[in-house]
C-alpha cells in the first residue's frame, strides 16, 4: 500500500508541476513546452503504475477504491500544504519518487 500511495503522490506531484503557475511558483521561471509535456506524460505513467500496483494487490474492485483514496489524499495534501510550504511539497514529491520503486520491491 505504501508504493501505491508514493507512486500516486509522484504522478500528482508531476501533474501540478506541469501547470505553469504551479510551476512558476514553485521553481521561479517558466517550464519549457517540452518539459511541461514531459511532466505531463510522467505524471499520468506514474498514476497508471500507481493503479497497477493497487489492482495487483487487492483485485479490480478494492484496488479502484484504494487508488482513488490515494489520489485524493494526495490531491488534498497538495491543496493544503502548496499555499503555506511550497519547498516542503517538492521535497514530498522527490522522496515519493525516491522511496516509491523501493517499497514497490518490499525493500522498505
Amino acid at each position: 500500500m505504501l508504493a501505491i500511495a508514493l507512486f500516486g503522490f509522484a504522478g500528482v506531484a508531476g501533474l501540478c508541476l506541469a501547470m505553469e503557475r504551479h510551476y512558476r511558483d514553485l521553481l521561479g521561471h517558466t517550464p519549457s513546452r517540452a518539459r511541461r509535456r514531459a511532466l505531463e506524460v510522467g505524471g499520468w505513467l506514474l498514476l497508471a503504475v500507481a493503479l497497477g500496483l493497487a489492482v495487483a494487490h487487492s483485485g479490480w474492485a478494492m484496488g479502484l477504491v484504494e487508488w482513488f483514496a490515494v489520489l485524493m489524499a494526495g490531491l488534498c495534501l497538495w491543496v493544503f500544504v502548496l499555499p503555506y510550504r511550497p519547498r516542503l511539497m517538492l521535497g514530498l514529491a522527490a522522496a515519493s519518487l525516491l522511496f516509491g520503486p523501493l517499497a514497490a520491491l518490499g525493500v522498505i
